[in-house]
């Protein structure tokens, strides 16, 4: 005897109202995106709206990809902050230098990716695919950095949380010096204590001009170990106060590794009782039969521990390109979920280190503290 079909056809007939061309952005998810990665950006949208920003839910959030450049600092990820929709990030850093090129003045142009490139190096214009600029945008932005970076607060080691902190106040600064209001990414998350990590911390023009003011032995020394441990300490305090945790990765790369490895931290290495994150969101062009997404598909990151396998069906990836699904998310989010208020997880770090070292194994309460 055959299987009923029942169960199968349990879902909402395929059965639309013609557009009009007066639907908001969030009634055209709801109403139209019905099927292949249509569908998984309106269970995304929906997961974000309907679980992952309930209060009780801490939200950690990754960025690669030269989203920035492409303005999607200022229209998506600082109105997602304002909101408290993001309570902590792990960026790459050149996302962070290139999001600094608004909050200083600087102006990036629309371009096309059809020129020739000899012909822009003669001009001294600067390509990022359709994205073009001022070469003099990178002398100048690297000048504001080694400036910033020589200052007395910078003199010390630090983890990027820190870094970021107080780049944002000089950036947030800056943008009050020139009427701009808040354009940056880091001024943005400065005000709102929103920790701001890079997982690659001298893999950006941020790390280079740290870098070379280290030739003159001054500047910061970043401490990559502190991040490890603060942002596990983040996840493993949300989870103990029987809270929970979400992670939305926007592309791939070490910042989408970075929010995920919290839990195997926490389970592998320190030994401590988790069973991982509990939402799971993720924006991505890459494939897992090619390495580009191995062990990150919410499947193979329950093998690790980094997705509650009861979680699982809390889970959502979207084959789609960033710049296409980010403003969607954004709107649907800012037009259906009530403002958040922040939980200011900077202010919060030491608290939340100490929160962690104290359930800590003998071992470890010995060797790594």
């Amino acid at each position: 005897m055959s299987e009923p079909k029942k169960p199968y056809l349990s879902g909402k007939p395929i059965s639309p109202n013609s557009l009009r061309g007066d639907e908001t952005v969030a009634d055209l998810v709801d109403r139209t995106f019905l099927a292949y990665n249509a569908g998984r950006i309106r269970e995304a949208c929906r997961l974000l709206h309907e679980k992952m920003l309930e209060n009780n839910v801490t939200v950690g959030l990754s960025l690669s990809g030269a989203l920035t450049p492409a303005g999607l600092g200022r229209s998506c990820l600082i109105p997602l902050i304002e909101n408290g929709y993001v309570d902590w990030i792990v960026s790459t850093g050149a996302n962070l230098y290139h999001d600094t090129h608004f909050g200083i003045g600087l102006t990036l142009h629309r371009g096309t990716p059809f020129v020739d490139d000899a012909v822009l190096k003669k001009q001294e214009v600067v390509r990022i695919y359709d994205i073009l600029f001022d070469y003099n945008v990178l002398l100048q932005t690297d000048k504001f950095f080694y400036e910033i970076l020589s200052a007395p607060e910078f003199q010390k080691t630090m983890g990027t949380a820190e870094l970021h902190y107080l780049i944002g106040k000089f950036v947030a600064q800056r943008e009050k010096v020139l009427d701009l209001g808040t354009v940056s990414l880091l001024s943005a998350a400065y005000q709102h204590g929103v920790p701001v990590y890079t997982s690659s911390p001298g893999d950006s023009s941020i790390g280079m001009n740290i870098a070379a003011l280290q030739m003159k032995g001054i500047g910061p020394t970043i401490d990559v170990s502190l991040d490890v441990n603060e942002t596990s300490a983040i996840v493993y305090h949300t989870k103990k106060r029987n809270m929970r945790s979400g992670v939305v990765m926007l592309g791939g790369g070490s910042p989408k590794n970075f929010v995920l490895q919290t839990e195997p931290q926490i389970q592998e290495v320190f030994g401590l009782e988790e069973a991982g994150h509990d939402y799971f969101l993720q924006v991505t062009d890459a494939r897992p039969d090619t390495g580009g997404l191995s062990g990150a598909t919410p499947a193979e990151a329950v093998s690790w521990g980094k997705v509650d396998p009861d979680r699982l069906p809390d889970s959502v990836v979207a084959y789609v390109d960033t710049t296409i699904a980010l403003p969607i998310l954004t709107s649907y989010v800012l037009a259906r979920a009530p403002r958040r208020e922040g939980k200011r997880l900077y202010e919060r770090r030491g608290e939340l280190l100490a929160f962690m070292k104290k359930d800590l194994p003998d071992k470890f309460q010995s060797e790594l503290f």
